[in-house]
C-alpha cells in the first residue's frame, strides 16, 4: 500500500512544481510591476524630499494640513459619489429603453463609441466644448441661444449720451430727457460709443424727424460720422439710424407710453407723450450675454464629471445590457398580468434582478475614477487646476518637477491605495459569493 501512496504523493509534487513554472512568469512581472513599487512608494513616504532623512509621518500630517491636498480629497470624494452613480444611472436607462425601440442597436453603438476615444483626445474635445466664447465652444452656443430666446441682449451694449447730449443718465443704467419734449416739437435722440462695425446688419442712414401735429416725434441715431466732420446733435446725411431702440414717455415716474425705432431711427408717440421726458431704459444697453463660465472655479469639477459621464455611460450601457438580456422575460410579463405598470416592473422586478450587474459597474467605475488624471489635467485650465484638483493630480504635480517632493508624493501615493483597498476588497468578496451560487 506504501508504494501507490508514494506514487500518489510524487504526481501532487509534479502538478505542483508545473503549475508553479507556469506562474513564475507571471508572479515575477507582479512582484516587479506591482508589489515592489508599493512597498517602494511605502518606504519611501517615510522620508522627506532629498531621501536622505528619515521624518516618520510628517509627511501624512503635511496631507492633512495643505489646502490644496485638502481640495483634491474633497474634490475625489465628489467624483466618488456623483460620476459612477451618474454613468451607471444613465446605463441602465438606456440599457432599458434601447430594448424598446427599433434602432436601439444604432443607439448603443453611438453611445458606446466614446469609449473608442483616448482619454487625452476626450479631454481636448470637451476642452472646446467648454469654452467661453459661444463662437467656439458648443455648451455656450446652446446656452446662450437659450438664453437669448427669452431674454434677447441689445445690440447697442456701448450706446451712451455724447458731447453737449440732451440725454442725462439716469438710475439703473437708463438716459432721460433732460426737459419734457413737447408735441409737434422733433427731438433729437442721439448717442454715441457704437463702432460702426458693431452696428447690425441691414442698418440704414437715420432720418432726421418730421415734426406731427398732436404728436411727438423724433430720431434716435449713431452721432458719429466716418472721417470726422458733422454737426453736434443734428441728424448727418451719413449717420446711422439706432433701430430697435425702445423709447419710454415718463410722467410723474410714471411710464405712459412706449414705442420702439423704426429702420431709419424715427419714432411717433401719441399726444400722451406731451410734457413727459423720454426714457431710453436699461434694457436698450444690456450686455450680450457671455453664457456659463463651465472651466471658472465653480463649475470646473462637474463640468469636467460631465466629460467622464459622456466616456463612460456607454460601458454601463453595454454591461446593463447584457444582464438585461439575461432577465426571465416571464416575471416580466406576469408582473404586467396582475396589473403592474412599467414604473413598477422596473423598481420592483429589473432593478432587483439587475443587482448584480449594476453592482459590478458602479464598482468597477469608482476604482477608476478613484485615479481619474487625465480628463482633469487636461480639461481644466491651468489657472483652476486647483480648483479642478483630485488626488491623482495632486500624485503627479507633487513628486514631478522643478519642486518637486517625492516623499509627500509617496504619501499621497500610499493613501491613494488606502481608500481604493475596501472597494477592491468588496468586489473580491461579492465576486466569491457571485461564484458559490
Amino acid at each position: 500500500m506504501a508504494a501507490p501512496d508514494v506514487s500518489r504523493a510524487g504526481e501532487v509534487r509534479r502538478r505542483r512544481l508545473i503549475a508553479a513554472a507556469f506562474l513564475l512568469p507571471a508572479l515575477v512581472l507582479l512582484g516587479a510591476l506591482v508589489v515592489h513599487p508599493i512597498g517602494y512608494s511605502l518606504y519611501r513616504s517615510f522620508f522627506d524630499r532629498s531621501g536622505d532623512t528619515f521624518v516618520g509621518g510628517d509627511n501624512y500630517v503635511e496631507i492633512l494640513r495643505d489646502d490644496t491636498i485638502r481640495t483634491a480629497l474633497r474634490n475625489t470624494a465628489l467624483w466618488v459619489v456623483l460620476a459612477p452613480t451618474t454613468a451607471t444611472a444613465l446605463g441602465l436607462i438606456f440599457a432599458v429603453l434601447t430594448e424598446r425601440v427599433r434602432w436601439g442597436t444604432a443607439f448603443k453603438l453611438l453611445v458606446f463609441m466614446p469609449m473608442a476615444i483616448s482619454m487625452l483626445a476626450a479631454g481636448i474635445i470637451f476642452r472646446l466644448v467648454y469654452d467661453q466664447d459661444p463662437h467656439r465652444g458648443v455648451a455656450n452656443a446652446v446656452w446662450v441661444g437659450v438664453h437669448d430666446t427669452f431674454a434677447e441682449s441689445s445690440a447697442f451694449p456701448k450706446a451712451r449720451p455724447g458731447r453737449d447730449s440732451p440725454l442725462v443718465a439716469v438710475a439703473g443704467g437708463a438716459f432721460e430727457t433732460r426737459d419734457p419734449v413737447r408735441a409737434g416739437t422733433p427731438v433729437p435722440v442721439p448717442l454715441v460709443g457704437v463702432a460702426p462695425d458693431a452696428l447690425p446688419e441691414g442698418t440704414r442712414t437715420a432720418r432726421a424727424p418730421a415734426a406731427e401735429p398732436g404728436k411727438v416725434t423724433g430720431t434716435v441715431w449713431q452721432d458719429f460720422t466716418r472721417g470726422g466732420g458733422g454737426r453736434t446733435n443734428t441728424v448727418d446725411p451719413t449717420e446711422s439710424a439706432l433701430a430697435g431702440m425702445r423709447i419710454e414717455a415718463v410722467k410723474d415716474g410714471r411710464v405712459v407710453e412706449r414705442t420702439t425705432a423704426r429702420s431709419d431711427g424715427t419714432f411717433t408717440l401719441s399726444a400722451k407723450a406731451d410734457g413727459a421726458r423720454l426714457r431710453l431704459p436699461a434694457s436698450n444697453f444690456r450686455e450680450a450675454y457671455a453664457g456659463v463660465a463651465w472651466l471658472g472655479p465653480t463649475l470646473v469639477t462637474p463640468a469636467v464629471i460631465g466629460a467622464y459621464v459622456w466616456m463612460w455611460a456607454g460601458f454601463a450601457m453595454v454591461l446593463i445590457g447584457a444582464g438585461l438580456a439575461s432577465v426571465p422575460r416571464e416575471l416580466l410579463e406576469a408582473a404586467r398580468v396582475d396589473g403592474a405598470n412599467e414604473w413598477q416592473v422596473f423598481r420592483r422586478i429589473t432593478v432587483p434582478l439587475l443587482a448584480p450587474v449594476l453592482a459590478v459597474v458602479l464598482v468597477t467605475l469608482v476604482i477608476n475614477v478613484m485615479k481619474i488624471f487625465d480628463l482633469v489635467f487636461v480639461i481644466a485650465p491651468g489657472a483652476v487646476q486647483d480648483d479642478a484638483n483630485v488626488l491623482a493630480l495632486q500624485l503627479y504635480r507633487t513628486s514631478f518637477g522643478t519642486d518637486a517632493d517625492q516623499g509627500l508624493g509617496s504619501a499621497i501615493a500610499v493613501l491613494l491605495l488606502v481608500l481604493v483597498v475596501p472597494v477592491m476588497l468588496y468586489n473580491i468578496r461579492r465576486m466569491r459569493r457571485e461564484a458559490r451560487r
